[in-house]
């Protein structure tokens, strides 16, 4: 498990796609990685149904069975996995020291931080009751209604009516994107003003099949939740922001768009973070600290996506190798 001062060659914290991949590539390498899983290892991935734009998978792949193999595959390659979280990182320089949420402390010459970013949530009634769950076998026409990435999840609302909350760049990117695959899409947002930038809002309002709700907040996601396999959604209760007033918009699917948050709240003075708490680093995946490496969504605010989390992971884990090799550690 450690190199042979008793040191560990890298520390993987998560088990996201970047994680696991890195996991992958440095036990290939023989680094003797161990993973910091978490309590729920699989990342976000394991909180959607179907995933079927990830290579290699022509047919799709269930998500929480795309991350039991990436698991598999890790501990294949040499990976160790543990079932916890890291609670504390110490050190400005290698060797770190990592304390888990369960006691254990490790001390590493190299780490790779990985843990994503969580959807930021509507917080109203129906949010929860409607997502895919984890061992869902769903997908919509089969399943759930709420859902925070179109890119992911927009093909199974093909022909379907869907509303994406939020006034901001991720909204108007959502809601047009959604436009191509949907009948119609409805932003719905607090405000007449955005946050978006002029092009974004310009390119929404010129695409016919966009709708707006302005002025409106959402109330409550409503549906069956007697549905078969799993509850759907069959509408959204927006209320207005003037007056009070409410109204349905029947709907198959929403779309939250109000932000992600990085789970980084470990890192707060640990390495450099951004304002709003993502992992800053260069394209090498090097953070402010040497031999301290981010890769996935906790540094990636732009594509938040399976397969650009998995590269960064790779890259993450072939300049740990290099560092160590440069270093007389390997």
């Amino acid at each position: 498990m450690a190199a042979d001062d008793g040191i560990l060659k890298t520390l993987i914290v998560g088990s996201g796609p970047a994680g696991l991949t890195a996991g992958i590539y440095t036990g290939r390498a023989n680094m003797k990685p161990v993973i910091l899983a978490g309590s729920s290892p699989g990342g976000q991935l394991t909180k959607t149904s179907e995933v079927e734009n990830y290579p290699g998978f022509r047919k799709g792949i269930l998500g929480p069975k795309l991350m039991d193999e990436m698991i598999t595959q890790a501990q294949h390659c040499g990976a160790e996995l543990v079932w916890e979280s890291a609670a504390k990182i110490e050190g400005k320089a290698p060797p770190y020291s990592v304390t888990t949420d369960g006691g254990k402390v490790y001390k590493t010459h190299t780490i790779i931080f990985a843990t994503g970013a969580a959807p930021r949530f509507l917080g109203v009634k129906g949010e929860l009751e409607y997502q895919p769950k984890q061992s869902s076998d769903a997908k919509v026409g089969g399943g759930a209604g709420v859902t925070y990435c179109a890119v992911c999840d927009g093909a199974f609302y093909r022909k379907m009516p869907v509303a994406v909350v939020g006034g901001g760049d991720s909204a108007m990117e959502e809601a047009t994107y959604l436009s191509k695959l949907c009948s119609e899409v409805t932003i719905v947002h607090r405000r007449e003003g955005f946050r978006a930038s002029k092009v974004m809002i310009e390119r929404a309002q010129k695409t016919p099949n966009i709708k707006w709700e302005l002025n409106y907040v959402v109330d409550e996601i409503l549906g069956d939740p007697n549905a078969k396999p799993v509850p759907l959604v069959t509408g959204m209760r927006i209320k207005s922001t003037k007056d009070g007033s409410t109204k349905v918009l029947a709907v198959k699917g929403v779309f939250g768009a109000i932000g992600h948050i990085p789970t980084t709240k470990v890192l707060q003075g640990v390495v450099d973070l951004d304002e709003d708490g993502y992992i800053k680093a260069n394209d090498r995946q090097e953070t402010s600290l040497k031999g301290f490496y981010a890769a996935g969504d906790c540094h990636d605010r732009r594509y938040r996506q399976a397969v650009t989390a998995a590269g960064m992971g790779c890259k993450a884990a072939l300049e740990a190798e290099r560092y160590l090799t440069h270093e007389g550690l390997a």
